[in-house]
């Protein structure tokens, strides 16, 4: 009984009559829209905005299309591999090795005084690696550097030049790894964040806000019609309708172009963009630092390497 006292308690407390008005108010201006869209209702029918308020909406517009088209680019930043995709196949296989890992250890663990033979204890993966292109050519040069040094027990020359070049470009590169890293963290915090922030905030609740004048407006212009077939009995009613809809309609006008002004005025997308730009300069100024250095270390190498070369083909042609 008292689960039936509140329940009529709560139905009670509903307004019936204004959820049955913002029902018809709904279903008016989708017909309306419906209407409009298909040619039936007449240009001078349908009431004209503000000509402020028609050019706030296309600069908001731009404003829009433009954080979403840095944005799709910028996006890659999120994403360490976007550089390397080599990474699909490295992933896979550490994926595997993991599970293998996992069900040896696990058995070698669980069968200990079982008569079953438990095997041995596996020796773990070796950490996941960075999936960059800058980290990529780091391992790859040391790791040629490497078989360059362990090829032959009495290096010669050549090798031992190419080892050493070999070396000094991983060396070059893994200042470059670590830069890399620092670019797309600043770009994330600093850039990424931010300009999400601006899109899905600022400027989606000055979209929201359009949109309430849009359906404010269509309410209005469906009064309108609403007016012009009442009958003589209902047009005090229908009168009463349409002034509040006008006064809705002014309003919710009011709203979105005091919205659609802060987000325009807001100088954080151009904060953003400078930030984006800092991480970038950044980088490529590590970058080229870092290689520039080891260039010209490679750079003697490779002249010292053509001048032995030259001298031991005139050798071997006077012979």
């Amino acid at each position: 009984m008292e689960g039936w006292s509140k329940l009529q308690s709560s139905i009670s407390s509903i307004n019936f009559a204004q959820a049955g008005t913002k029902l018809s108010k709904g279903f008016n201006s989708s017909v309306q829209a419906t209407r409009e869209r298909l040619g039936q209702v007449a240009p001078d029918e349908i009431t004209e905005l503000p000509q402020e308020y028609k050019d706030l909406e296309s600069r908001v517009d731009a404003l829009r299309a433009a954080h979403i088209s840095i944005l799709k680019i910028t996006k890659v930043y999120e994403s360490e591999t976007y550089d390397y995709p080599v990474q699909i196949q490295e992933s896979l296989s550490e994926f595997s090795s993991s599970i293998g890992y996992n069900i040896t250890s696990f058995a070698a663990t669980n069968l200990k005084g079982t008569n079953l033979p438990a095997p041995a204890a596996p020796a773990a993966p070796p950490p996941s690696q960075h999936k960059t292109l800058p980290h990529a050519l780091t391992r790859a040069a040391n790791s040629a550097a490497l078989a360059v040094a362990s090829s032959t027990t009495s290096a010669t020359a050549e090798t031992d030049r190419l080892g050493k070049a070999l070396s000094l470009y991983g060396t070059g590169w893994e200042k470059v790894s670590a830069a890399r890293l620092d670019q797309d963290s600043a770009v994330q915090e600093n850039f990424l964040h931010p300009w999400q922030t601006t899109l899905n905030a600022s400027i989606a609740v000055a979209m929201k806000a359009r949109q309430a004048v849009r359906v404010s407006r269509l309410e209005l212009d469906s009064a309108k019609q609403s007016l012009k077939s009442a009958s003589p009995a209902k047009q005090e009613q229908a009168r009463l309708e349409v002034e509040n809809a006008e006064d809705d309609l002014v309003q919710k006008t009011e709203v979105a172009i005091t919205l659609m002004k802060t987000v325009l005025e807001n100088p954080e997308p151009i904060k953003n963009l400078n930030e984006l730009i800092k991480a970038q300069l950044m980088y490529f100024s590590i970058a080229a630092e870092a290689l520039s250095s080891v260039q010209g270390e490679i750079e003697e190498l490779s002249v010292a390497a053509e001048g032995e070369y030259s001298v031991n083909t005139r050798k071997s042609r006077d012979h």
